[in-house]
């Protein structure tokens, strides 16, 4: 069975008839077009500045649940729960972001008599405490960075495991995601500072303050393996690389990682397997890993749960529609293909863009947009919110669109993708497609010679070259 080019007869849902997706922007967008795929009705969740977005637009039905701020809407499950009642849905799709993560928000849906689309809450529960899952991880003899065995409980007892793996040490919120929650200590000193702090953030952040300790590698590179289950079965999707990040947030992602000989490949994706099959995965999901290159080794960090940003460029080389996928594991179908059938296709690259001045520290620039040019051609693809005339709102996740391409080999994609960016016109708005050129211009970036502390770095001599006055033509000026 070669699953890229099985043809899709049509889907009749046997459980779902309908789903409500509880979540917005671009993810909330692909939800829905997937789910109208399978013959199923979508309704949507629209908080007040999301009444007129292109979600709501395209969904079945909107069903407004409260002020624009999250907390009293896309983070509030009651309200949640509520729509989906009304709305008579028979599923919830988190989505990323949000509640997605959130393992009593997945008990709520069930005790309710509805599907969660996702994983058991359970094993949201496991995953989702990173030191839980590192022992998990090593239960199922998967490589784990070197540090505590599960949350440290005093200072003395961190220090004892720093003096055990040495330093420098990342200090680590157990509850954390998404980059956030972490901080560095070069030496003891710094350690006996951090440590309070970091327990004070975490417990702000996630309203658990446990922190766990693992070793910092310097020069890594971040590779996750994409996952999918049916709660008995998992197979792997292959390895996307998302190295370059701006303060631990992703920026550009590619697949297959260009870092890995495929006897690495081979290891890394079977202990991902391995991993998600202990749990009794179900659903997609995602275990990410620091690749130390000038070892030749990788560890496993943490677990998603959910659908990620990047999903995208696994999605181009592999033929399997992943969002699609779900749904039909949720609505009772076994996983539908072997890992014998699953087949690299050559190389996909996605662009962020989002609603940010990169020359500005990122600033928001949130706005209406007066114009919109999307490329388009063969390997291109557009995962967005947007449409002409949208306002985007201040309150969320700046992220605008998704620009993928797929080609042949990897330098095929990388040409590919610097000929979109410069079609791509989002008028009115600042964005981060200047940054992306930029990137795709550098000779290091071309060759993949990057790591995760390589984009901090580059930006600051990319943020000087812009700000240098243009030196005129003498020539010319005669």
């Amino acid at each position: 069975m070669n699953v890229a080019n099985t043809t899709n007869t049509r889907y009749r849902p046997a459980r779902i008839r309908t789903v409500l997706v509880a979540n917005r922007g671009e993810i909330a967008v692909r939800v829905i077009r997937a789910a109208h795929e399978l013959g199923m009705r979508a309704a949507v969740v629209v908080s007040d500045a999301d009444r007129d977005s292109l979600a709501a637009r395209m969904a079945d039905e909107a069903v407004h649940i409260g002020s624009s701020h999250a907390a009293k809407s896309y983070l509030n499950p009651a309200v949640i729960l509520d729509a989906a009642r009304q709305c008579n849905a028979d599923a919830v799709h988190p989505g990323y972001g949000f509640l997605s993560e959130n393992a009593d928000f997945a008990a709520q849906v069930e005790a309710a008599g509805m599907i969660f689309v996702g994983p058991a809450p359970q094993v949201i529960a496991t995953m989702g405490d990173k030191a839980r899952a590192r022992e998990t991880a090593q239960r199922a003899d998967v490589p784990t960075v070197p540090g505590s065995t599960g949350v440290v409980q005093s200072l003395d007892e961190a220090r004892e495991v720093a003096a055990r793996i040495g330093y420098p040490i990342m200090i680590k919120a157990a509850a954390g995601g998404g980059g956030r929650g972490i901080r560095v200590a070069h030496d003891a000193a710094q350690l006996d500072a951090e440590l309070p702090l970091a327990q004070r953030e975490a417990q702000a952040a996630f309203g658990d303050g446990g922190v766990y300790l693992e070793r910092f590698v310097k020069h890594a590179r971040h590779i996750e393996v994409q996952v999918l289950g049916d709660g008995h079965n998992v197979v792997h999707l292959l390895e996307r690389e998302c190295s370059l990040q701006r303060r631990r947030q992703k920026i550009l992602e590619e697949a297959p990682s260009p870092s890995l000989t495929p006897a690495l490949r081979a290891q890394l994706c079977a202990s991902a397997t391995r991993l998600a099959q202990q749990v009794g995965y179900r659903s997609a999901g995602t275990l990410e890993y620091l690749f130390d290159e000038t070892r030749g080794e990788f560890y496993f960090i943490e677990m998603n749960t959910r659908i990620q940003v990047e999903h995208p460029v696994t999605e181009a080389i592999t033929g399997i529609d992943l969002v699609r996928e779900t749904l039909r594991i949720a609505d009772g179908e076994p996983l539908r293909f072997q890992q014998s059938n699953i087949v690299m296709r050559g190389a996909a690259i996605e662009c962020r863009i989002n609603a940010e001045d990169p020359l500005q520290d990122f600033r928001p620039n949130p706005g209406r947009v007066d114009e919109l040019i999307w490329p388009t051609g063969p390997g291109v693809r557009i995962d967005s919110l947007l449409y002409p005339g949208y306002v985007v709102p201040p309150f969320y996740d700046s992220l605008l669109a998704k620009l993928i391409v797929h080609d042949e080999s990897r330098a095929a994609a990388l040409e590919r993708l610097a000929r979109t960016l410069r079609e791509l016109h989002i008028g009115g708005l600042k964005t981060t497609a200047p940054l992306h050129q930029a990137l795709l211009a550098d000779d290091d970036v071309r060759a993949a010679r990057y790591h995760t502390n390589f984009l901090e770095t580059w930006m600051d001599a990319w943020r000087a070259a812009c700000a240098e006055p243009k030196q005129s033509n003498p020539q010319e000026a005669s």
